[in-house]
């Protein structure tokens, strides 16, 4: 398949997903186009988007007459459209432990820092449920535990080489840290995540503050 005009990929640049795919765009070297979708700039209910997307969130990437959503599918896409790249593993043990940490990302981490978020960052002070809060920092803290204990073994989640594991990982990793919660000392997530910051990828895309 070739295509001229470079992929487009629909969603504003503060969500984590979108963030996943920019971070990917920058990592392969790609060229594309993006148009705020979602959040205070809407049009993600629309029906002409609800068209490509029915779940009516962000991202969306249309390259060419192919159309993906879900962030993890979209940034295992670009990867196998434009690769191979390192970020996403050839050999069949590695790579199976790149997507085991991105489902673990989506069906364990995402679930609880999702709903953290938007309790501290999003949601007026006086408005703050501080006991769901303090259960979901709490749960948090394991959670990332899991990761920490992960890296005992190797510099990254699924080898010696940063993978898409690390990134859709690393961009909740970034939220915990910038979070006003207790965060027990965790010494190899945190070599880890410098390791992470050192890509302009992660600069440009990721380290971007909490909105």
């Amino acid at each position: 398949m070739t295509n001229i005009a470079p992929p487009l990929l629909l969603g504003r640049k503060t969500s984590s997903n979108v963030q996943k795919a920019l971070w990917c765009f920058e990592e392969l070297g790609r060229s594309f186009v993006r148009e705020d979708y979602g959040g205070p700039f809407g049009r993600n209910r629309d029906p002409a988007y609800l068209a490509l997307n029915p779940n009516g969130v962000v991202p969306t990437l249309i390259d060419g007459d192919v159309v993906v959503w879900e962030s993890n599918t979209i940034c295992r896409y670009l990867c196998n459209r434009f690769g191979p790249a390192p970020i996403y593993p050839v050999d069949a043990a590695t790579r199976a432990r790149c997507e085991m940490w991105m489902d673990w990302q989506l069906s364990t981490l995402g679930p609880v820092m999702a709903p953290l978020y938007i309790g501290l960052i999003r949601t007026p002070a006086e408005q703050r449920d501080a006991a769901a809060i303090a259960v979901l920092a709490e749960r948090a803290a394991t959670l990332f535990g899991v990761a920490d204990s992960a890296l005992a073994e190797r510099d990254f989640l699924a080898g010696e080489t940063m993978t898409l594991a690390d990134m859709v990982v690393g961009i909740l990793t970034y939220r915990w840290r910038n979070l006003d919660v207790s965060r027990p000392a965790m010494p190899r997530l945190d070599a880890w995540f410098t390791r992470l910051e050192e890509r302009p990828g992660f600069q440009r895309h990721v380290a971007i503050g909490l909105i």
